[in-house]
């Protein structure tokens, strides 16, 4: 395979087509190689417009929606981030890339390891993997960018809190079949706007909160 002609098409045939239009985005996603973040048994899989498996039945975002992410949250050199659900380690390393520093939580010990492992040996020195629950937030800090990889049948209030004031969360809410994917903006300290970009269907976060009376 000719990895970088492969990822021109995955960039020009899905992403751009995804309005993903950003000049800084689409030149990221040639710097920061997929291929490296990607298990050894779907190399071959990784520009293409497809959900990648992971240990503990988790995956890897299609590469438009990580891209499209990235692109709805403008990520800035000086800002601070927090992921929920670090899987590879792959989003992390785009949201470090543009970010100052990135703390990126998940429950999975096996994808700690993994996560750590592949950033580690891509060179990424501004990212921390840490191991518990991120579903219904983590910790009292705040952050200038949220990004929560995985469904929420809801969104926590939680989360809403941790975002400072001119903050960017991306989640996607909702259940099976139709869920939105949605960057809420918090205004002030009391006021927040939401704008749903897409519609997708994802695997939920483990421990999820779920409503009363709710079930899948």
């Amino acid at each position: 395979m000719n990895i970088e002609k492969a990822r021109f098409n995955m960039i020009e045939q899905q992403i751009r087509p995804w309005d993903v239009l950003s000049l800084d985005v689409l030149d990221m996603l040639v710097v920061v190689k997929r291929e490296e973040f990607v298990p050894d048994a779907y190399k071959s899989l990784a520009f293409v417009d497809t959900d990648i498996p992971l240990p503990g039945g988790e995956s890897m975002f299609a590469p438009k929606v990580e891209a499209r992410i990235m692109e709805e949250l403008a990520v800035k050199k000086h800002e601070s981030v927090l992921e929920i659900g670090a899987g590879s380690g792959y989003m992390a390393a785009l949201l470090a890339h543009k970010a100052r520093h990135v703390t990126t939580v998940e429950i999975n010990p096996e994808l700690k390891a993994m996560a750590e492992k592949n950033l580690s040996a891509y060179g990424v020195a501004n990212v921390e993997v840490v191991q518990g629950n991120g579903a219904q937030g983590w910790g009292d800090a705040q952050y200038d960018v949220i990004v929560i990889s995985g469904s929420l049948p809801v969104l926590p209030e939680k989360f809403l809190q941790q975002l400072k004031v001119g903050g960017r969360l991306f989640s996607i809410v909702g259940v099976p079949p139709v869920m939105s994917a949605q960057v809420t903006t918090r205004k002030s300290d009391s006021a927040y706007d939401t704008v749903k970009v897409f519609e997708t269907d994802v695997k939920p976060l483990r421990e999820a909160v779920l409503p009363p009376a709710f079930t899948f």
